[in-house]
Parts: structure tokens; C-alpha cells; sequence
């Protein structure tokens, strides 16, 4: 299969990305020095549930046989 460039229907990182964002925007008091955005990131990541990453990862081949099934457009769920 030829790889979609830049497909975020196939990259789960882009999923935690997403969800490590949503996270550090609800903060309160967003973090300011980028020390403070390192232990904030830190933070997210250690409180992330494991059932998220797993989620994406099980989901890839349904995604991998769909992005075929539309010849490399957006996927869209």
C-alpha cells in the first residue's frame, strides 16, 4: 500500500498529540516557560489512559482498509 503523505487517519501519534493539546489547554494557568510546558506535557502523558493508545493501535487496521477503500482521502468517522 502506497503511504498517504501526512495521513493523520494513519498516524495515532497525532491522536495522542491531540489529546496531550486538549489537555494542557484546560488547564487554568496555561504554562508559560517551557520549562513549565515540559513538566505539564509530563504530567498529561503519565495521566494518560493506557485504553487510549491501545484504542488507536487496535484501530489501525480497520483504518489502514478503509483509507484504501477511499483511495487516500479523508477518512472520516
Amino acid at each position: 500500500m502506497d503511504w498517504p503523505a501526512r495521513s493523520p487517519d494513519l498516524n495515532p501519534i497525532e491522536h495522542v498529540w491531540d489529546f496531550l493539546d486538549r489537555r494542557l489547554v484546560d488547564r487554568t494557568l496555561p504554562p508559560v516557560t517551557i520549562r513549565e510546558l515540559r513538566l505539564a506535557l509530563q504530567d498529561k502523558w503519565a495521566a494518560m489512559p493506557q485504553q487510549l493508545l491501545d484504542t488507536h493501535i487496535l484501530s489501525m487496521g480497520r483504518r489502514c482498509e478503509t483509507c484504501l477503500a477511499v483511495r487516500g482521502d479523508h477518512i472520516t468517522y
